[in-house]
């Protein structure tokens, strides 16, 4: 079953996404194994992201092995808090 994943950063910006995203998401012509969507941009006093991913395996896969270190590591010009989550299953996944 498809895992959603929404994570919301408080003061998030545009520029603080894209540095981000460059460490997560090195090719922005794909997306990471097992992730099936992904939308992001600015929201009610911040930035917000959506992903999906094929299952909740994935999502935690996805976290645990390259999401999380990476940003353990530091990431120059991105987010300076951590999200805010919400985590679900999918019940309807239109494309």
């Amino acid at each position: 079953m498809a895992y959603g994943i929404v994570h919301y950063f408080p003061g998030g910006t545009k520029e603080q996404y894209e540095a981000s995203l460059a460490a997560v998401h090195p090719d922005r012509n794909t997306l990471p194994e097992g992730q099936i969507y992904h939308a992001a941009g600015p929201s009610a006093g911040g930035w917000t992201i959506i992903a999906v991913h094929d299952s909740k395996e994935s999502w935690e896969r996805f976290r645990d092995q390259t999401l999380l270190p990476r940003l353990m590591k530091g990431v120059e010009g991105g987010f300076a808090v951590p999200p805010q989550e919400q985590a679900f299953e999918v019940h309807n996944l239109q494309k």
